[in-house]
């Protein structure tokens, strides 16, 4: 595999690895850690990823800047010690308003970093003429994936043996470890040639032009945000749910949450190789139709079988929009893969303010596990908008065949 032989593709699955452990491993415990530890009510620890909505500005600032550098890589080693300070503040918490305000600046920069890293790799192959350059890419955020199969049963261990302060320094540790792979390596941002001249304007760096339209990015960007909603509702209350309603052991609860990655990887592979034949932005259109029927699956669900049912539908979503998402982005706008990648990764902590929202207002409302009904419909008018979207905009990687093997400074 092409990973093994670059050094630069290596660093980065091993990054996204450490990543993808501390995240998963303290994701489905932050609801526990809010009612358990700071007091907070079951329906205010739910709008904790209300802190979601800071994502986009993030996302979209960070993207922009690193757009403009000669070097993405030292701005993601600057968001990765700024996220291990984040989650260094939250193990120290001691009023439930200290997470919000945590969460909405240091983990926002953290976890909108992670396109900067995509957007290098997008680089690195498109400046090596890689023909396999987007399944290539998808073995990358696999990484990501394993780390979430290893991390929901690790955290689950972790915090009932040691307590769940321990395990957020633990996660903290484990996001500034994520730049050691890296190493001081540089990889020179590429420019663009849009008919016969470079998208990179001097001060500005990305040309004012000739530059594509930001409006079926952010149109992806949007249905994405609506198929994932369910995320953080799943993670927030199906523990709660298994604890309290289906008397389900820690062991069970880490289970039901590990089973989605674990075939979501399994599938990746497979949603690559069909991409390459039918586009990825059809394989995420259908990857959201199976987000649909997960939810479905875990509004009516009186057992925890059920649940299980709903983790492996959901990995079809996940497997789509996963591995092919950042690529879908990027061939949409490929004038600025930096803006691009960071903008969609921050639609995956925008989705966990929009879930935050719904959870925490719908489970006061209908209760858990009806509150999916509500994401459901919302799932399913956003693959709608895919439908639309790869309609209209049928991205190519031959976005970058054009590319110039030119470096921005």
């Amino acid at each position: 595999m092409i990973i093994w032989r670059s050094r630069f593709l290596r660093s980065a699955f091993l990054a996204l690895l450490l990543s993808g452990i501390g995240v998963s491993a303290t994701t489905p415990q932050l609801t526990l850690f809010l009612v358990g530890d700071l007091g907070a009510s079951v329906p205010v620890a739910g709008l904790y990823y209300l802190v979601n909505f800071i994502a986009p500005v993030a996302g979209y600032l960070l993207g922009n800047l690193s757009d403009r550098q000669p070097d993405r890589l030292t701005l993601y080693r600057v968001c990765g010690v700024i996220g291990g300070l984040g989650w260094l503040l939250m193990c120290l918490a001691t009023q439930v308003w200290m997470p919000f305000a945590i969460g909405a600046v240091a983990l926002s920069l953290s976890g909108a970093s992670m396109g900067l890293l995509f957007a290098a790799v997008r680089d690195d192959l498109t400046r090596q003429g890689s023909p396999a350059a987007d399944r290539v890419i998808a073995a990358v955020r696999m990484a990501f994936t394993v780390g979430w199969i290893v991390g929901p049963i690790l955290g689950s261990w972790f915090g009932a043996v040691y307590g769940l302060r321990p395990l957020l320094l633990a996660t903290a540790l484990l996001t500034v470890g994520q730049i050691l792979p890296l190493g001081v390596q540089r990889v020179p941002r590429l420019v663009v040639e849009v008919s016969g001249r470079a998208v990179d304007t001097p001060g500005l760096g990305l040309a004012a032009v000739k530059r594509g339209s930001l409006a079926p990015l952010f149109g992806f960007v949007a249905c994405c945000v609506l198929v994932m909603n369910s995320d953080t509702i799943k993670f927030a209350f199906l523990p709660l749910y298994m604890a309290d309603d289906l008397g389900t052991s820690d062991t069970v609860r880490g289970a039901v949450i590990a089973i989605q990655p674990l075939v979501e990887l399994a599938l990746m592979p497979y949603f690559a190789w069909l991409a390459d034949r039918i586009g990825p932005i059809r394989v995420v259109t259908i990857g959201a139709a199976f987000g649909v029927a997960a939810n479905i699956a875990y509004a009516t669900s009186e057992h925890v079988l059920g649940l299980f049912v709903g983790q492996l539908l959901m990995s079809a979503l996940w497997a789509a929009i996963a591995g092919l998402g950042v690529t879908v982005a990027q061939q949409l706008y490929p004038y600025g893969v930096g803006l691009a990648s960071s903008v969609f990764m921050s639609s995956i902590m925008l989705s966990g303010g929009l879930g935050g929202a719904i959870g925490g207002l719908g489970s006061a409302l209908v209760g858990v596990p009806q509150v999916f009904y509500i994401s459901a419909v919302l799932g399913a008018f956003g693959t709608a908008g895919l439908i639309v979207l790869a309609h209209r905009h049928p991205a190519s990687s031959l976005a970058f065949s054009s590319a110039a093997p030119r470096t921005g400074g």
